[in-house]
């Protein structure tokens, strides 16, 4: 059988110039496009309680510290979700958490 499937190999490789080398660059992409995606989707977990740096710059004019800061980047996928949480909304939706998202340079989420 393995015969087979390398003689099949071989009569598609030999019937078009480059035929081999495109389908491997294909299957490579193809490969590496599912693996960013895959890291893409496990890189963040939502959770609110990652916020909780931020609870102080939220409700008082405090500047955000840094690490406020790279929690709000690693939540920003997140925060659409945050916002239609009847819960959460009041709170990411407050005129603080717009000017903590503006002072660690983060455009506002459009949902």
């Amino acid at each position: 059988m393995k015969t087979e499937m390398k003689m099949k190999m071989k009569k598609v490789c030999s019937s078009s110039v480059g035929g081999c080398s495109i389908i491997v660059v294909v299957l490579v992409v193809a490969a590496l496009l599912l693996v960013e995606v895959s890291t893409i989707a496990e890189a963040v977990t939502c959770s609110p309680v990652e916020l909780s740096p931020c609870l102080g710059s939220i409700t008082s004019s405090s500047p955000p510290s840094s690490t406020c800061c790279q929690k709000v980047k690693e939540q920003r996928p997140c925060l659409c979700g945050y916002l239609k949480n009847p819960s959460l909304g009041q709170y990411v939706n407050s005129p603080g958490a717009r000017r903590v998202a503006s002072a660690c340079g983060l455009p506002y989420p459009t949902c």
